[in-house]
This record gives structure tokens, C-alpha cells and sequence, in this order.
């Protein structure tokens, strides 16, 4: 028995009867808790929960649910079969909201409830709640196309294309803007679902966006279901041509002149907004110099001005397959603050003493006027380090002996961060290409070669230099962070292993990267491989942006930061602003004040936005993937079982395209969830199905509307067997079979399962809640 399981039980208790008064005896009696152990236990955590001014303690000794913490707040997740659960707790599981208790909350708004039944003691299952008042709301706004509507009422209605509020009708009432069917259109919420609509909406029309059959409108309905801001305002715009579009004279004024280096900038072929470039050789001492530059973003965009405030209201760049939504206007993006070849640039300069070791003994970071001698590629770099082809080397012949020291100084720097314990998802991304009108025509890999690992090496270099830089001289500041895992998943994680025979030493309370890189290296190569690491994955926290010093965990890095991308961060932004400000203005009592209370803020509101952009990003690839498979229905896949739930199989296929195998189609047996293994399989023929299992999937279906790819198993008869089933299934498996002979939807249709398209929902959710972004890793 766990204290916090005890203490979250307790408060279960007082939190469904509040006006109750409970002696620490009833408690125990309600728990069904005995002996002296017990008592002792329920004494402390009750002590603890008065302490926490979760309970009081009355006249008579006995404890109570404070009132003023009676109703609990958090975030509603909604089940298109009309119940869902409240998020309350970190560490307590969510609430399960019936139906009727849920005032009609849409997904995502936070809500205040009430505790009506606790949880059963010992389950792992949650509290039954109920929704007493919805204090805001996740969806303001809504896009779609808009037609006339059969609904007299009303002027017309906006097909709702979000996939988490799909099933609601959302009428346009006759204020205000008056649409033309065929047209995509933004609308505000006036009314929301209540008891007298449950199934509806209503709204006003405020923006055409486009028509439905222009190409390209599909991401844009995407970017404005996100509130992501699509277009500058014309105020900011001027603000960024007024800005000169070259270095001036006053501006070399206190800059360290670095022309003479032989900088580079090492990117994709299609990059347009340069923010760092490099150099490196090596010193008479053995050791290396490894020189990092980042365009000077701050000093055009300055503090409260147009495009500072516009910078912070998007936080991020964003990608989406064909297109970029940029943080700055291109005119600074692409233009005075990239770091174009050969033109005269203003940048931020960190530069590193580097030992045999990897170990940074010395550095400086300081304000410095570069010229780019190369706009280098990715592809150019693997073929000077990789192939050695001879015509790109002639071709750069004068910087070939640099990118050799830079290949070295990599492999010194991976070789340091890989001892220290830092983990290392290789996953593959892919490159959805399209025709001129938006079609998605092909998928590939983006394969990371020595060049895109080199650059990452040296950007975490100085990520980390910066952060322990201004961490040591104690001033306020932005960190990236990445916390301790909690204990409770890592413990799942760890007994699942075990189920597969994977034995782990460790404890879940203190665990190291050490030991979970070393955990990814012992399947390396083996079938359960990608099972481990999605498994991992989904354990870790969310990286985030904070104003205190948290540590990487992910990266082993006790201080973490970003330094590197100011184009195309707003984080990066601030610390460029910050470093500015401490080299201008000194370190004291007084300077420390300036950014004391505004980087929280910051810090949360950053972190907000880019998840924002993470799940663009995702809903964008989820819909051209089904939009590409559209084309392939029929077609036979060799794919891998990259999740199995009760309600059926997600395969991945090598394309990164990621489609279900409902249960309900996997008629050749009854098949059972055995939650152990993490497995489907058959009663009858003992067929398994687990994650990372080679199998051949033909495309049945696809909705493109919903991002949904339908897979049927091929050869069912040819899937590995497994004793994993309980010995009380076997004698159960012919009446089950008999039954599942006689139904219309095979085997599958006698296990429960909630609506498919919102299991698939949660699956993806879950799959990319930490994704390589969110953990720290992508665009370094």
C-alpha cells in the first residue's frame, strides 16, 4: 500500500461526503483498512491532508472535507458515447463523469466538480464525479464549410471538421456575416450544448477563409481550429519594413568583428530563415574551438515593440507539410535576420573550449558581427563526411578540413553525452511531398546522417554552456526542462518489461537516464525494439520552457536551455533579450529585478504554444497520410504492430503511415486483451498479436475527413502463437467461438469498445504527447 494511494483514497472519502465528520476508526472501517499498521498510516496521511488544508479537524477530533476545498477543478475529456473524465490530479486517477453528470461539457474545457462515489479501495480505476460548473472554454471559435441549413431557424450551419467536437451541428444565425455555401468560414460560439440543445451549437460568422475546393484550405481549416495566427497584421508588417534591410555602421558599434572565421550555415535544402552558423578547429592544447553563432533576433525585436508582441502571441514557427507559419514576418526571418551567405550579419556568439573528453573548459558568449563564407546542406556535408564524393569535396575544397575536425568533435561530444546517460530516440520523421495543389503524391524518410547529427551535437553544446553560464551567475533566466519521470509510470513501464521477460534493475523512485538508455540498448535491433521505446516514451514528462533550472532528464543535462533558434522561438527570443541586458547592464541586485517576475509567465504561456503547434503539425501529417492512402485502397502493406489495445491492432507501416485493425474484423477467432503482455489473442488458436510484430495489412478504408486508415490482416493464419492466455479462457474458448460464429461482426464484437474514431483520437494523443519535440530533441 502506497501513501499516496492511501492519502488520495482518504480524500475520496471526505471529498464525497463533505458534510460528514469522520473519526480516523471510520476511515478505516470505509477503507476497509485494519490493524495497527493501518491506523498508523491513515493517521499520517490525515495529518498530512489537514496540513495541506485539504481537511479540518472539528470540536469532537474528527476530520472533515474543508469547504473551501471541497470542489476539485480540471480538465474535461469527453467519450462520443456522452460520458468522459476530469483530470484532476497529477497523481490521482482521472474522475469518470456518467452522462448525465457532465452539463454538456465539450472536451477540453476546465470544469469544477464534485466527488459523488470514491474509488473502490485497492482498484486502480478512479472516482465517479460530477460537472458542477464549467469555468472555461477550450473551443471559442470554430471553422468549417458552410452551408444552408434544413433548420429554419437558423441562416445556415458550418460543418465542423475538429474530429473532438465532429458529432455537435453548429448552426449560423442571421448577424452579422451572411456566407455563401461552399465557403470556409471561422465562427464565434454564442450558445454552447445544454439541456435545452445537448447535440447542437449556435454562432456567429466573422471570417471567410477561403473556398472548400481551394488547395490548400485543408491545412488552413487545421491552423485555424488551433487559433493559430495565419496572418500578420498589417501594423506589424510595416514595423518589419521599416527595419534597414542591411547591417548599418552604429550597428557594429561594441560587436566583436568574427568575418575572418570561416563560418557556415549546415541546413535542409529548403530552408529559408539560416539562425546559426558554425565553426570549429583545433588548438595547440589537443583541445577543440567550436564556435556557435545565432542571429541576433533581439536586437530587431525589441522589448513591447509590434513585432515583439506579435512574436509572443504565436511563440513558435510552425510546420505544416508545404508551408510555414513564421514567428517573425519574412522580411526579418528570411531576410536581415537570416544568415544568408556572404552577407554581413549581427549574431550571438557562444564560443567553447572543448577537451578529448567533450567537456567544455572554457567559453564565452558575447555579441559579434559574422559573415557566412557557405550556405552548406545537409545532403552536401553527409557527402563530403559519409561518401567522400570526390566532386562535392573539390567543390569545397578551402572548408573540407573543417567539416572533418567538426565530424571528429561530434563523435568527442555524442561519445561524452551517451556516458553521461543521455537517451536517444532515433525515431523516423517523414517528408509528406505534394503536387502543386496540395495532393500528397509521396511519403519518405528523413534520414538523420552524420551532418544532422553533428549540428545537433554542437546546438546542445551550446544550449548547455548558455544555460550553466547564467545559471551559475544566479540571474533570472529561461530554461528548457525536463523532469524526473514519476515514479508510478516507471514502475508500470517496468513491470510490463518484465511480463516480456526483460529484467530491470532500478528503482522507480530514483531512477537515472543511465539506466533507461541502457534498458533501450538491450533491445536494440530486437522485434520488441519499437514496443520498449513508444513504451519509454510515453512514461517521460513533457518537456517544457520554466523559469528555474530544472535539468534535462532526457538529455542526462543538469542545466538545459534554448539558445539557437530565436527565428523561429520566442524562448530563444528572451534569452538573447536577457544576455543583452546582463552584458549591457551588469549582474546586481538591482538588474536581477528586471526579468524576476515576468519569465513565468512567459515561460507557461511558450510552453502552451507550442504544443499548440505540435498538434497542428500532427493533425496536418495525420490527414495528408490518409489523404495519400486514399489512393492506395486494396493495396498490401508489410507493416509492424505498433499498439494493441482491446479494441484492435494500430500497424505502422514503413512510410510512418499508422492505420487500425478493428476488432470487430479480425473474424478467424474470439480474441482476447490480456493486459500482462500488452497482447491480442485468438481463445481457440492461441494467434498473438503484440507490438512490434512483423504483419501484412491489405487498406480497406479510408476516412480523410477523420485521418482514419482501416487495415485487414493478411494471412491471419501464418501470426505467431503464445501461451499468454489465462488457463480459465481455454475452457471457456468453445462457447465464446460458438457465439462468435453467430455474429455478424466476427470474434471482436463481444469484447466492449467505445466509438472507434475517439479510441483512435486518444491513441494518437497518447502517442505523441511526447513526441521528440515536446521531449527536446527535434530542431534542437
Amino acid at each position: 500500500m502506497q501513501d499516496n494511494d492511501l492519502k488520495t483514497e482518504i480524500e475520496n472519502v471526505l471529498r464525497t461526503y463533505p458534510d460528514n465528520e469522520f473519526s480516523v476508526e471510520k476511515i478505516a472501517d470505509v477503507l476497509r483498512y485494519h490493524g495497527s499498521e493501518s491506523f498508523k498510516l491513515i493517521v499520517q496521511e490525515l495529518a498530512g491532508l489537514e496540513r495541506d488544508g485539504i481537511a479540518v479537524v472539528t470540536q469532537d477530533g474528527k476530520f472533515q472535507m474543508n469547504p473551501d476545498k471541497q470542489k476539485l477543478s480540471g480538465i474535461f475529456h469527453a467519450n462520443d458515447k456522452g460520458f468522459g473524465f476530469v483530470a484532476y490530479d497529477d497523481i490521482a486517477p482521472d474522475a469518470y463523469i456518467a452522462p448525465d453528470n457532465t452539463m454538456n461539457a465539450l472536451n477540453g474545457d476546465t470544469v469544477e466538480m464534485e466527488i459523488v462515489k470514491p474509488a473502490e479501495p485497492g482498484s486502480d480505476r478512479g472516482p465517479e464525479g460530477k460537472v458542477t460548473s464549467i469555468t472555461d472554454r477550450k473551443y471559442k471559435r470554430v471553422v468549417g464549410p458552410f452551408s444552408k441549413s434544413e433548420n429554419r431557424h437558423y441562416f445556415g450551419e458550418v460543418k465542423l471538421t475538429d474530429k473532438k467536437i465532429a458529432k455537435y451541428k453548429f448552426y449560423i444565425n442571421d448577424i452579422g456575416l451572411k456566407p455563401t455555401p461552399g465557403e470556409v468560414i471561422t465562427a464565434q460560439i454564442t450558445e454552447y450544448p445544454n439541456a435545452d440543445h445537448p447535440d447542437y451549437m449556435v454562432g456567429i460568422a466573422d471570417e471567410v477563409i477561403g473556398a472548400v475546393d481551394d488547395p490548400g484550405i485543408d491545412i488552413l481549416q487545421i491552423v485555424y481550429s488551433h487559433d493559430i495566427p495565419a496572418e500578420f497584421p498589417e501594423d506589424v508588417l510595416q514595423a518589419a519594413d521599416a527595419i534597414p534591410d542591411h547591417v548599418t555602421e552604429e550597428e557594429k558599434a561594441g560587436r566583436e568583428d568574427i568575418t575572418d572565421q570561416d563560418l557556415v550555415t549546415i541546413d535542409g535544402e529548403s530552408s529559408k530563415d539560416l539562425d546559426d552558423a558554425v565553426t570549429a578547429w583545433k588548438l595547440p592544447n589537443g583541445n577543440y574551438h567550436l564556435g556557435v553563432h545565432i542571429a541576433d533576433v533581439s536586437h530587431y525585436v525589441k522589448a513591447g515593440g509590434l513585432i515583439d508582441k506579435e512574436a509572443y502571441r504565436r511563440g513558435t514557427s510552425v510546420y505544416l507539410t508545404d508551408r510555414v507559419i513564421p514567428m517573425l514576418p519574412r522580411r526579418l526571418s528570411n531576410g536581415i535576420c537570416s544568415l544568408n551567405e556572404g552577407e554581413l550579419r549581427l549574431c550571438m556568439s557562444c564560443e567553447m573550449e572543448i577537451d578529448q573528453s567533450g567537456n567544455v573548459v572554457k567559453h564565452r558568449i558575447h555579441p559579434s558581427l559574422m559573415r557566412s563564407k557557405a550556405r552548406m546542406t545537409y545532403t552536401a556535408v553527409n557527402k563530403i563526411l559519409e561518401s567522400h564524393d570526390q566532386k562535392t569535396m573539390d567543390e569545397y575544397n578551402e572548408l573540407v578540413p573543417m567539416f572533418e575536425t567538426m565530424g571528429e568533435l561530434h563523435r568527442i561530444l555524442y561519445k561524452q553525452r551517451h556516458a553521461r546517460g543521455a537517451i536517444d530516440f532515433d525515431d523516423n520523421e517523414a517528408e509528406i511531398i505534394v503536387d502543386e495543389k496540395g495532393h500528397p503524391i509521396d511519403i519518405k524518410l528523413r534520414i538523420r546522417g552524420l551532418a544532422e547529427k553533428m549540428i545537433e551535437s554542437f546546438m546542445l553544446a551550446a544550449n548547455e554552456t548558455v544555460a550553466k553560464n547564467y545559471y551559475e551567475a544566479h540571474v533570472p533566466f529561461i530554461y528548457r526542462v525536463h523532469e524526473q519521470p514519476d515514479a508510478d509510470r516507471i514502475k508500470t513501464f517496468f513491470e510490463t518489461l518484465t511480463a516480456f521477460g526483460i529484467n530491470v534493475k532500478g528503482d522507480p523512485k530514483h531512477i537515472t537516464p543511465k539506466t533507461l538508455q541502457n534498458i533501450l540498448k538491450k533491445v536494440a535491433g530486437k522485434p520488441e525494439e519499437m514496443m520498449v521505446s513508444v513504451m519509454l516514451l510515453r512514461s517521460l514528462k513533457q518537456a517544457r520552457y520554466a523559469d528555474q533550472s530544472l535539468g534535462h532528464f532526457g538529455l542526462a543535462a543538469p542545466f538545459y536551455t534554448h539558445f539557437t533558434s530565436p527565428i523561429r522561438r520566442y524562448p530563444d527570443t528572451m534569452v538573447h533579450r536577457m544576455i543583452h541586458y546582463y552584458e549591457d547592464n551588469g549582474i546586481n541586485d538591482e538588474t536581477k529585478k528586471k526579468y524576476a517576475n515576468v519569465l513565468d509567465e512567459i515561460a507557461t504561456t511558450t510552453s502552451e504554444y507550442e504544443r499548440r503547434a505540435v498538434d497542428a503539425e500532427r493533425d496536418t501529417d495525420a490527414m495528408k497520410k490518409a489523404e495519400y492512402m486514399n489512393d492506395h485502397i486494396g493495396e498490401e502493406f508489410d507493416g509492424v504492430v505498433s499498439s494493441v489495445m482491446k479494441f484492435g491492432l494500430f500497424i505502422e507501416l514503413p512510410n510512418t503511415v499508422e492505420g487500425l485493425v478493428h476488432i470487430s474484423r479480425m473474424s478467424d477467432d474470439y480474441y482476447q486483451y490480456v493486459e500482462q503482455f500488452m497482447a491480442l489473442v485468438g481463445r481457440r488458436t492461441h494467434r498473438t498479436y503484440k507490438m512490434g510484430q512483423p504483419i501484412r495489412v491489405k487498406v480497406i478504408n479510408v476516412d480523410v475527413e477523420q485521418s482514419a486508415v482501416d487495415f485487414d490482416v493478411v494471412n491471419p493464419e501464418d501470426t505467431p502463437t503464445s501461451n499468454y492466455l489465462p488457463k480459465e479462457s481455454y475452457h471457456r474458448h468453445n462457447n465464446d467461438q460458438r457465439h462468435s460464429n453467430n455474429s455478424n461482426h466476427g470474434g471482436g464484437a463481444n469484447i466492449h469498445f467505445s466509438n472507434n474514431n475517439n479510441n483512435r483520437n486518444n491513441h494518437r494523443s497518447n502517442k505523441n504527447s511526447k513526441s521528440k519535440k515536446q521531449y527536446g530533441r527535434k530542431k534542437h
